[in-house]
């Protein structure tokens, strides 16, 4: 008879629970509970699930089994992220075009239709993924963000924010993506920070009316100098007029001798207010300006780097852009929407700005104007969609007033459990100490329309709640499908109360709004699903990657916090990356990117789970590798199958029935197993309860190890005596007890060898079962520390064997023990033909001693020996004269 492999094993059990529905009857057994609510952070479909999909779906499915088997009712609602600038990136390389206007021009409608035909295209891997890992959640009603009901709901929460005043249009420096033609919100800029090497620029300002005399600028953005309009100055820090050769430099005292490192002369020294209105020329004089080009006090300039003095491009930079604004000069901007120079830098015109710092410093050079330029190491913002550096960039967006509910998303964020637990007021909290308000808008086409209509006219904004709402205010005849996407939605126009025409605005929505939502917009909240909903809000538990700190988690207590005042959320538990077993990221360019379906298929969805949840605390990155599946699957699935082999095939050859053959006088190594069973379910529940995984799983496999290869081990010959005597009865009633509350305990961990092992025992689905709870009366602790220290003892003698190189076959006459406590010795003697078994040896005594020792006493027994030993007698005599040097070991 073929074995059968654990991958076939797995595939039968899942067809086993889908011909049950043993899914659908966890939750309908619970109907009636207390409800612990899980929200599933979407996945995108449109790219294949990767190591780390792997970690989050298995935490996310071992708390939701085990919190169904403690009682709790889970529901599980699957959900798929399917807008924004990922899946429109990937329809450009499908149809082979890039940019905005290669969009407009194959036609937007043809455009979205490509976009919403995308977003599927690898949904069966997903599916086949998500059920091959055990991960029990449900795929036929899924919330999908593209839905006019879920658009709908986003829409109803838009409209709230709107009403209570927080969504505004403004003109402001934000992060842009050049590539993508769109602006990002500050936790997205967050997720792409990557280390390059850039150079910095110290410029020369010369001063109107001053013989070669100069302000020495500082930059990290080269390109920049061209949008130049202002330098800015601290007013309360020290300046100093320097002559180095026939030039005249001002710059900040306690900087010059870093800045000018030759020899220099100070003139003078002064204020930074004594600098305030200075007018000089500027480096570049494409840009005529009537007001600008002046020296403008500031209190971000600080003498921490660069020269003290700060070069002021107000396109660029949120503090420079309120500084022009302070100070009523002239807005410059020389970079369009692309990322490139307009026609009025004549040499650079049409060219990528970041590509022409070089050419701006040889520039400056052939002018006279540059005094240094230095290469450094930083670290710099990058799209996290397309991987194109982002620019800061003036310009006018929708905002949502995030810093007037701030107070309120900090105090939200005290109420939730953390783990790690320093997240709260670490990585998250920090966040949100620094938070601006969130950019909403995008200047893009697959997304969620922003529902706001702007008169023409008088400037009057309506946000509709609903489709209803939209219908009930339009001008035209609004089908009641009309579907809520670019370009249908543009075609609708609403009427002002000033009687003139009301025009959407072009932007989409912010993708992480969308996920945001998802608490109320997944079940249509406010039109249905009401009941539904407020039983499911807020979740007791969200599980994701530490990126979504600034993302998903983000999003969720931002918009709940906006909308209800709430946080959405109880308790957060934010995983760490999965590395390669050199620790470096997991990448497909690499090649060191593990495929979780290919180590299903190679060792089965039990092992990758248990090497997932076991092998080190899933709150920080793990070092990854097939070796650890390997190892997970050898140690743990295969020995527990071991056991179980075991027992049901003795079973069945002596007929052992369950129902009427339990019982038999338990011995001690019986109570033993049933002690540490219960402590160890103990050790368990307490740890599950802490939401310490990792600990819950490594005190099973150290019990697993020890029912293996010492319970059963020590109990084999009870399972092969002749006929049903009351001995062998207890040891198959033991072994099932244990079987039965061991498959409990793991099935979270190993759904499907837990499965299989707990429906043989009581043809019943485990998932269905309650937890096990330990059962404090059958807990003997002097029995499980008599038995640890005979553990001890068994595994010294072993240590001592090995080092003189005796084998446990080779009998010895005579083990001598001295206990740690004298009090330990009368509780020993009832173990010693356990010890005598194991090694093997004729005698073993206790001696009652204060030291703490092991000590052997060795002679050369030939009667034990015999001729079988196979040695010469001097190499006898070598090897027991070395044993017995050895004289003493410790005693942990």
């Amino acid at each position: 008879m073929v074995k059968e492999t654990n991958v076939e094993r797995e595939l039968r059990v899942r067809k086993k629970w889908e011909a049950d529905k043993t899914f659908e009857r966890s939750i309908a057994n619970r109907e009636g509970r207390e409800t612990y609510v899980f929200y599933e952070g979407p996945p995108t479909a449109n790219g294949l699930p990767h190591a780390g999909h792997a970690l989050g779906r298995t935490i996310k499915d071992f708390v939701a089994r085990y919190k169904t088997m403690s009682g709790y009712q889970v529901l599980r609602k699957a959900g798929w992220d399917t807008h924004g600038l990922p899946v429109e990136l990937e329809v450009e390389k499908q149809l082979n075009i890039r940019g905005k206007d290669e969009i407009e021009e194959y036609g937007v409608e043809n455009f979205i239709q490509k976009c919403k035909e995308s977003v599927f295209a690898y949904e069966s891997e997903w599916k086949q993924f998500t059920e091959a890992l055990g991960y029990w959640v449900d795929m036929e009603d899924p919330y999908v963000t593209l839905k006019n009901e879920y658009i709908e709901s986003v829409w109803n929460i838009l409209s709230t924010i709107h009403e209570k005043g927080y969504l505004y249009k403004g003109h402001r420096v934000v992060p842009y993506c050049p590539h993508c033609e769109t602006s990002l919100s500050s936790h997205e800029v967050a997720q792409g920070y990557k280390d390059v090497s850039d150079l910095s620029v110290t410029a020369k300002f010369r001063l109107k009316g001053r013989t070669n005399e100069y302000l020495l600028g500082w930059t990290t953005t080269p390109w920049t100098l061209p949008g130049n309009a202002a330098v800015a100055v601290n007013p309360t820090m020290n300046y100093v007029r320097v002559k180095h050769d026939s030039e005249v430099f001002v710059l900040a005292e306690s900087l010059a001798p870093t800045v000018m490192k030759e020899e220099y002369e100070v003139l003078e020294t002064l204020k930074g207010k004594d600098l305030l209105g200075l007018s000089y020329e500027a480096p570049f004089d494409y840009v005529t300006v009537t007001n600008g080009h002046k020296v403008i006090g500031a209190d971000f300039v600080t003498d921490t780097s660069g020269t003290g003095i700060v070069h002021i491009a107000p396109a660029h930079g949120e503090d420079d852009y309120k500084a022009i604004q302070d100070n009523q000069f002239d807005y410059i901007n020389v970079v369009d929407t692309k990322g490139r120079y307009t026609e009025e830098i004549r040499p650079l015109a049409g060219r990528f700005v970041k590509d022409c710092d070089v050419d701006i410093i040889k520039m400056l050079s052939k002018e006279d104007l540059l005094f240094e330029k230095q290469r450094y190491e930083h670290s710099y913002p990058h799209c996290w969609r397309c991987d194109s550096p982002l620019l800061y960039y003036a310009m006018e967006g929708w905002f949502i007033q995030t810093t007037a509910v701030k107070e309120r998303m900090q105090a939200n964020n005290q109420e939730v459990s953390w783990f790690p637990s320093h997240m709260k007021d670490g990585r998250f909290g920090n966040f949100l100490d620094n938070m601006v308000d969130w950019n909403i808008g995008r200047n893009r086409y697959w997304g969620t329309p922003l529902n706001v209509w702007v008169c023409q006219e008088c400037g009057e904004e309506k946000a509709p709640h609903s489709a209803k709402e939209l219908r009930e205010l339009a001008v035209e005849k609004v089908p009641e499908d009309l579907e809520l996407h670019k370009p249908y939605v543009d075609n609708v126009h609403l009427t002002c109360s000033c009687g003139g025409r009301m025009d959407r605005t072009s932007e989409v929505i912010d993708v992480w709004f969308d996920s945001g939502s998802m608490p109320f917009a997944q079940y249509h909240y406010p039109f249905e699903n009401k009941d539904l909903f407020q039983k499911q809000f807020p979740a007791d538990v969200v599980i994701e990657g530490v990126d979504q700190t600034r993302g998903w988690f983000y999003s969720l207590l931002a918009v709940s916090t906006l909308f209800t005042g709430q946080s959405p959320y109880k308790r957060v538990l934010s995983l760490g990356h999965i590395l390669d077993e050199n620790g470096q990221k997991m990448s497909k360019s690499k090649g060191n990117a593990l495929n979780p379906t290919e180590l299903i298929e190679e060792f089965g969805a039990d092992s990758l789970r248990w090497a997932l949840l076991a092998d080190s605390s899933p709150w920080n990155n793990k070092r990854f590798s097939k070796k650890t599946v390997s190892h997970a699957k050898s140690k743990v699935i295969d020995t527990l199958l071991n056991v179980y082999s075991f027992y049901s095939m003795y079973a069945e050859i002596d007929q052992f029935n369950p129902a009427s053959d339990l019982g038999g006088d338990p011995t001690t190594l019986d109570k033993w197993v049933v002690s540490r069973l219960n402590t160890v379910t103990r050790e368990v529940v307490q740890s599950l309860e802490d939401y310490d995984i990792t600990k819950g799983a490594r005190t099973i496999a150290t019990f697993v190890d020890e029912l293996s290869n010492w319970y059963v081990r020590r109990s084999r010959q009870r399972f092969w005596s002749n006929g049903m005597t009351e001995d062998k009865r207890a040891a198959f009633s033991t072994l099932f007890e244990v079987l039965k509350k061991l498959s409990q305990l793991m099935a979270p961990y190993t759904p499907f060898v837990s499965e299989d092992i707990y429906t043989s025992l009581m043809n019943e689905s485990v998932h269905i079962s309650d937890y096990p709870q330990p059962d404090e009366k059958l807990v003997d602790e002097q029995l499980e520390k008599d038995m640890d220290a005979v553990l001890e003892i068994i595994e010294l003698t072993r240590s001592l064997r090995n080092t003189v190189g005796i084998k446990t076959k080779q009998p010895l006459a005579r083990l001598v023990i001295v206990p740690a406590e004298a009090s330990n010795l009368s509780g020993l003697h009832n173990y010693v033909s356990i010890i005598k078994d194991e090694m093997n040896i004729k005698d073993v005594t206790f001696k009652e001693v204060a030291r703490e020792l092991i000590q052997f006493e060795m002679k050369l027994n030939f009667s034990v020996a015999g001729p079988k030993l196979g040695k010469s007698l001097g190499e006898v005599k070598n090897k027991v004269e070395a044993l017995g040097n050895l004289g003493k070991g410790e005693i942990p």
